[in-house]
């Protein structure tokens, strides 16, 4: 799961700065304290099925709103390869650096600094290095899970196979296959696939349910167009949720480098 090799050349460790020059496409500004960590993210797949709103917030913490598009609410299924994880100031190391990732989530709206920013949900983040689960449930108080993961990528497809393996927790299975079907775009403001991928934060809330905010930064994303094949898919199931029998929207990305700023209390 740490071989690079299978997802593309090794990580510039001075890309991510060279990605904060790019903002014009932000929703609100940078933060102005330093970003802490940097990782990429390779051979993603966004799968999206609509959900009601309503179904949705009654999962949510109440200290957070759920986001609508057009008054539908959105779930997505996020399987990806994270690389070059690394605080920043230090290199990355490969047994800690590189590891198969799995999200489920949904998406949030919060007054945060006098702005409305639209962010991140996650109802699981399922990872295969059992030291970044434990560093981000305690650092980020993220619903992390230790799970076995493989993802391959073939020179065509993603095979992806996931199984839930944290102790005490409800088992959650994925296999898939994916891949993309046409060539890089850039979404549009006010289209949905933007709306569903250029989020700039994640929320969670703390012990007594207050909320906070932790910003992310990266490029516009490369989205291309994508088809996928489940095989196994249980990880809505998981969160107490139940797919619809339509399609999902499927988009892939092939790499995103990305910062990342810590947890802080949302300020309204």
């Amino acid at each position: 799961m740490t071989n690079d090799s299978l997802f593309g050349v090794p990580i510039d460790p001075t890309v991510c700065c060279d990605r904060l020059a790019t903002i014009d496409h932000r929703p609100w500004p940078l933060p102005t304290a330093p970003w802490v960590m940097a990782q990429t993210w390779c051979d993603l797949l966004f799968a999206h099925w609509p959900l009601p709103a309503a179904a949705l917030q009654a999962l949510l913490p109440p200290a957070l709103t759920v986001d609508t598009f057009d008054g539908q609410g959105w779930l997505g299924i996020v399987p990806f390869k994270m690389r070059g994880v690394r605080p920043r100031g230090l290199p990355a190391v490969p047994w800690l650096s590189a590891f198969a990732e799995l999200n489920v989530r949904t998406y949030v709206r919060l007054y945060d600094r006098g702005i409305e920013k639209r962010g991140v949900y996650f109802f699981s983040l399922d990872a295969a290095n059992p030291v970044a689960v434990q560093i981000a449930r305690r650092t980020f108080w993220l619903p992390y899970f230790d799970a076995r993961m493989r993802a391959h990528y073939d020179g065509r497809a993603v095979h992806y196979a996931s199984r839930r393996t944290h102790r005490h927790a409800p088992s959650a299975d994925l296999v898939a296959g994916y891949m993309p079907t046409g060539a890089v775009y850039r979404a549009a403001p006010g289209d949905l696939d933007h709306w569903l991928t250029e989020r700039y934060a994640l929320y969670t809330v703390d012990r007594r349910g207050r909320p906070y905010i932790g910003e992310i930064h990266h490029a516009p994303w490369p989205l291309q167009p994508a088809a996928a094949e489940f095989l196994i898919n249980t990880m809505a199931g998981a969160a107490a949720m139940r797919l619809p029998d339509t399609p999902p929207l499927l988009h892939f990305a092939r790499q995103l480098e990305v910062v990342v700023w810590p947890l802080r209390p949302v300020e309204p």
